[in-house]
């Protein structure tokens, strides 16, 4: 059987990043699925490329203009389609699809950022606990596959400056890691410090040269029920510019 290409990003704006060689990357890596993050953007901007590649294209766009939303592209049609995560406050910005197919559900989710002095940290961590029930109820059904930019560095090994950066930091607070834990420890497992012990990074901010100096953070993962660990072929970032973000790839070795 055909194994399984996803890929997840975090584009920062699909307007910009179609600037930047979107339709290119696409044509090269050809993803089974593409999972993408802050789009920021309605369905409007995504019919240029309905004519351009062969994708079921999938959009929840946030109710602010130019802010958030998700997509999803696949080329393998879902059984069912949910967006958000069932509570209007939080789902009027767009952060969640899931596509159930007959072996597993995959959400693609955009967890939201605390903010710059963390004003929006109690936003993020009632956001935490809507989450966690979300992903119990559809782990109570078939495995899961949970990809996106989770907006937390879980561990010192995840960022450059983890000394500087603990509990003064959106990505890095104490409430941020729990968040994070709690969902580890429903049975989620981190596909890619699971085959990957070494330092590597998923976002860099624009500013001071970062991603050149390499001053990074790790907050984009695929996470992956136990009953998919035997699927794994890889788990991996890819070396794509374009955003302030990479790609990250999950290759599974069966279909859905």
């Amino acid at each position: 059987m055909k194994g399984i290409k996803i890929i997840s990003w975090n584009v920062n704006g699909i307007r910009a990043v179609m600037r930047k060689g979107f339709i290119d990357f696409i044509n090269k890596e050809q993803p089974d699925i593409l999972c993408l993050q802050e789009i920021k953007s309605d369905e409007k901007s995504f019919d240029v490329l309905k004519d351009k590649i062969k994708y079921n294209i999938y959009v929840n766009p946030g109710e602010r203009k130019g802010y958030s939303g998700t997509s999803v592209f696949s080329k393998i049609k879902p059984m069912n389609i949910i967006y958000g995560i069932g509570n209007k406050k939080y789902d009027e910005e767009g952060r969640v699809i899931t596509l159930e197919f007959p072996k597993f559900f995959l959400i693609n989710v955009y967890v939201p950022n605390s903010g710059r002095g963390l004003v929006r940290l109690d936003y993020r961590r009632e956001w935490d606990k809507l989450f966690l029930s979300y992903l119990k109820k559809l782990k109570n059904k078939k495995p899961l596959i949970v990809c996106g930019d989770f907006n937390v560095a879980h561990e010192e090994i995840d960022l450059a400056r983890p000394k500087q950066n603990y509990n003064k930091t959106a990505g890095y607070t104490q409430a941020e890691i729990d968040g994070f834990d709690n969902i580890l420890k429903i049975g989620l497992i981190d596909s890619f410090r699971m085959l990957h012990k070494e330092r590597a990074y998923t976002y860099w901010s624009y500013r001071f040269n970062a991603r050149k100096k390499n001053i990074g953070w790790r907050i984009d993962y695929f996470l992956i029920t136990k009953e998919i660990l035997n699927n794994i072929k890889d788990s991996y970032m890819l070396n794509v510019l374009g955003s302030d973000h990479c790609p990250i790839e999950l290759d599974l070795k069966n279909g859905v």
